[in-house]
């Protein structure tokens, strides 16, 4: 085995402290995300709806665990994942985040996350702004393959779910919130599903009030055609958040 492949399986237990997380939620039929998942996953759903999350997470002091603080790194991330199930070898059923895309303000960590991940970073401009009333994200990427731009209220209390959303009550729309306890991936040339589990500690979101004034990524195929619908948007501070290694397992073809 490569020492390259090796890197990529998430080989250290990490930590981070997230300062601020916007996640969106969007749902789409089931048919525009099923050629998206890989061998060994398969789509979580809701009433015959699949979930695209867009989060966006001003990270703190990521490092290994092991590792002292003073060598944190703090960036922003903008992440594209679908939701999915996974089936053990052992037969239990694992619901995590396939990750289609990474976007960073941090070089080191668009040039080391790709080494140490199969997160697929991506260098991006950003402009964070926040106070007490406004949280507003702009994300500018090359050729406009995810640009992004959102305004979030900070100042309302608890938001109802968007109009149109499929979820009915805020149980539900939870369940799709993020992050999810695992993350997956699918090593091709091994025919293996990587997963790593994340550790959460205070998570409690909460529904807000957003304007999403651009997001290109899901404006081109094969989302556009399917007409994504903004399922819910939830918001939370301060929060510790540590991944554990990855484990890697062979699945059948």
């Amino acid at each position: 085995m490569s020492a390259f492949r090796f890197l990529k399986r998430h080989p250290l237990a990490m930590q981070a402290h997230f300062e601020q997380v916007l996640v969106l939620t969007y749902a789409l039929p089931e048919s525009s995300l099923r050629p998206l998942v890989p061998p060994g996953l398969f789509l979580d759903t809701y009433e015959n709806y699949g979930f695209l999350a867009i989060a966006m997470v001003q990270t703190r002091n990521m490092r290994p665990r092991f590792a002292p603080s003073r060598i944190g790194r703090d960036f922003f991330l903008t992440g594209y994942r679908i939701f999915t199930r996974y089936r053990t070898s052992s037969g239990r059923v694992l619901r995590g985040l396939r990750i289609l895309r990474s976007d960073t303000d941090s070089d080191i960590m668009a040039r080391w996350g790709n080494r140490l991940t199969h997160y697929k970073y991506r260098k991006a401009d950003v402009d964070y702004r926040s106070d007490d009333h406004l949280l507003e994200i702009i994300v500018r990427t090359p050729n406009r393959e995810a640009d992004l731009h959102v305004r979030a209220s900070l100042t309302k209390g608890p938001a109802s779910l968007p109009q149109g959303s499929p979820f009915p009550d805020l149980r539900v729309a939870r369940k799709f919130a993020g992050p999810l306890p695992f993350t997956f991936d699918y090593e091709e040339d091994t025919s293996s599903i990587i997963r790593i589990q994340g550790v959460r500690h205070a998570w409690n979101p909460n529904t807000i009030d957003v304007e999403v004034l651009q997001h290109t990524f899901i404006e081109k195929e094969p989302f556009a055609g399917a007409r994504p619908i903004l399922a819910s948007a939830f918001y939370l501070a301060n929060v510790p958040y540590m991944w554990k290694r990855g484990v890697r397992e062979t699945v059948a073809v």
